[in-house]
C-alpha cells in the first residue's frame, strides 16, 4: 500500500514528502528512520515536484514482476473498508414509502439531493447519512473523522442538511423523518436523527478561510439555509436519477470497480476537472500514462471524472462539458481503450485545499489509487479582490500531507502552456519563459463566446466547435430576451 511519509528533519533542512510505490509497505511509523534507505533515481512521476526533491525512494518491484503478476488497482479498500450503499432493495420500497408518507416530512432542495447521490453510492464511504453533531464537528475542525477501530478517515467537507424553525417545530420529538425532494416525491428516510444548531459563519469560516460575500456554494447553499442542522441515517428509496441524458455517464463506485477490473487495469489515475479538456490536459493525462508504464505497469487506466453537482453560473454546464468531452476521445486526443469517463455527482465548493481532500478522497472509494492534482485545484479567484482566493500550491501540498490520504498516490502536474514556437500545448520550459502563452479558462471562454479561434493546437477542432456552439445558442437567448423587452 503506497504512503506519503513525512522525513524527520534530519533528513533534509525542511521537511519532504515521500511517496513508496504502489504496495510497498512502508507506514509513516516504520518512516522516522527512513534516512538509512539508499539513495535511488527520482520516480520520474515526480521531477517536476520541488518537494520531493533529493528524496530518498525505497526499492520496489514493479507490478508486472511480483507473484500473481499485476494487482488490481479496484482492490484498494474502500475508506472504512466497505462501500456504504444505502439504497433501499426493490422488494422493500413499497413498504419504505408507504412509512415514509407517515413520517414528519422535511423538503430539500437540489443540492441535497446531489448530497444524498454522493452519500448513498459509497462516494462519502464510510458516512452512512447526514452528518449528526459529533461527525460535523471532527469534519469542521480536523477535516477527518475517527471511526470506531481508532482508524481515522478523511472528511474535509461537512455533509449536512439545514433545516428551518418550522421544520425542527414540525419534527417535534419524531426519531425519523421523511425526505421529499423539489418536485414532491419521497426520496428517502432519514433515521434516528439528531438536530443540532447551524452555525453558519463558523461553518463558512473553516471551510472556506474566509467570510467574504461572494462566495458560490455560501450564496446559493448555506446563506438561505434555516439555522439548524439535521443528521442521520440515510434510507434511499430508490437509486438516484435525474433523467437529462447523462445518467449512462453516472457511474457508482461499485460500477466503476466492476470496470476497472473488466478492463484488467493494474493502475488507476483519476482526473477531475470542471471545465473543457484542452490539449494541455490532454498532454498531462497522457504523458501520466507513460510514465505509469515505464514505471512496470501494464495496464494503467485513466479515469476521467468531471464534477456533475452544482457549479457556479460562468462555468460551462454539464451537458455541453460532456459533450466536448466525448469530441475529445472521437478525435483521438485521448484513447478511449484505456480512458473510462464518467461523472463524479459531488456539489462544488470553490473551498480550494480544504476540497481537493474531499475530491481525493471520493476517488479512494471509487477505486483509484493514483491521483492527479495541479495548481490551484477546486480554487476561484477572490470574490471582492483582485486576486486568487488561495495560494495555488497549497493543494498539492496539503494533499500529500492530509489525514486519511496515506494509501492515495498523488501525483502533483507540470504545468502546460501553449509553445508559441512549436505551436502547441507543451511543458512549460523557465528557461525560455517568453515562447509560452497561458490561457486560462476565462481567457478560453472569453475566445469561444466571441468566436475567436484559439491558437492552433489549444484543443481538438471538434471539442473548440461545441464551446463555441455553446456560447452562440447563449448570445441568440440574450439577443431574444433584448428584442422582448424592447418591444414591451
Amino acid at each position: 500500500m503506497a504512503l506519503f511519509t513525512l522525513l524527520p528533519p534530519k533528513a533534509h533542512a525542511s521537511h519532504h514528502l515521500l511517496l513508496s510505490p504502489p504496495h510497498f509497505p512502508i507506514s509513516r511509523r516504520n518512516a522516522i528512520g527512513f534516512q538509512k534507505t539508499h539513495l535511488l533515481p527520482l520516480n520520474p512521476l515526480y521531477h517536476s515536484n520541488s518537494l520531493a526533491s533529493a528524496v530518498p525512494m525505497p526499492v520496489s518491484t514493479p507490478p508486472s514482476a511480483r507473484p500473481g503478476g499485476a494487482v488490481r488497482s479496484s482492490l484498494i479498500d474502500p475508506d472504512g473498508g466497505a462501500l456504504v450503499d444505502v439504497v433501499v432493495p426493490p422488494a422493500e420500497r413499497a413498504a419504505r414509502r408507504a412509512e415514509a408518507a407517515a413520517l414528519p416530512a422535511v423538503r430539500i432542495g437540489p443540492v441535497d439531493l446531489e448530497w444524498i447521490h454522493v452519500v448513498s453510492e459509497g462516494w462519502a464511504s464510510p458516512l452512512r447519512g447526514f452528518m449528526r453533531e459529533k461527525e460535523y464537528l471532527q469534519s469542521l475542525h480536523f477535516n477527518s473523522l475517527r471511526l470506531p477501530d481508532g482508524s481515522i478517515v478523511n472528511m474535509s467537507l461537512p455533509i449536512v442538511l439545514a433545516i428551518n424553525d418550522a421544520d425542527k417545530e414540525a419534527i417535534g420529538d419524531a426519531t425519523d423523518v421523511a425526505l421529499v425532494r423539489p418536485g414532491g416525491d419521497f426520496v428517502a428516510i432519514l433515521r434516528r436523527i439528531e438536530v443540532y444548531k447551524h452555525n453558519k459563519e463558523e461553518r463558512i469560516a473553516r471551510t472556506w478561510g474566509t467570510t467574504a460575500p461572494g462566495l458560490p456554494y455560501v450564496e446559493k447553499v448555506i446563506s438561505p439555509a434555516g439555522n439548524w442542522l439535521v443528521g442521520g441515517d440515510l434510507e434511499v428509496l430508490e437509486p438516484i436519477k435525474y433523467n437529462d441524458g447523462l445518467d449512462h455517464y453516472r457511474l457508482s463506485p461499485r460500477e466503476l470497480r466492476k470496470e476497472f477490473d473488466r478492463r484488467q487495469a493494474d493502475a488507476v489515475f483519476a482526473f477531475q476537472l470542471r471545465n473543457p479538456v484542452h490539449n494541455g490536459h490532454a498532454l498531462l493525462m497522457n504523458d501520466t500514462r507513460k510514465r505509469l508504464l515505464e514505471m512496470g505497469y501494464k495496464n494503467p487506466v485513466l479515469l476521467l471524472h468531471p464534477l456533475g453537482g452544482f457549479t457556479k453560473e460562468d462555468d460551462v454546464p454539464l451537458s455541453v462539458r460532456m459533450e466536448q468531452h466525448s469530441k475529445v476521445l472521437e478525435d483521438g486526443v485521448l484513447d478511449p481503450e484505456t480512458t473510462i469517463v464518467a461523472i463524479f455527482p459531488s456539489p462544488m465548493h470553490y473551498a480550494g485545499p480544504t476540497e481537493v481532500q474531499w475530491h481525493a478522497k471520493a476517488r479512494i472509494n471509487a477505486g483509484a489509487n493514483f491521483y492527479i492534482v495541479g495548481r490551484d485545484p477546486a480554487g476561484m479567484g477572490h470574490p471582492t479582490e483582485k486576486r486568487d482566493l488561495y495560494d495555488p500550491d497549497h493543494g498539492k501540498k496539503v494533499l500529500s500531507m492530509a489525514p486519511g490520504l496515506e494509501k492515495l498516490n498523488i501525483l502533483p502536474f507540470r504545468v502546460a502552456a501553449y509553445d508559441t514556437v512549436e505551436k502547441k500545448m507543451a511543458f512549460f520550459d523557465p528557461s525560455r519563459a517568453q515562447d509560452f502563452l497561458f490561457i486560462s479558462g476565462t481567457k478560453m471562454r472569453t475566445y469561444a463566446r466571441n468566436g475567436e479561434s484559439p491558437p492552433d493546437g489549444f484543443m481538438c477542432p471538434g471539442g473548440w466547435k461545441v464551446l463555441v456552439s455553446y456560447y452562440e445558442s447563449l448570445q441568440c437567448e440574450e439577443t431574444g430576451k433584448h428584442s422582448v423587452a424592447m418591444s414591451v
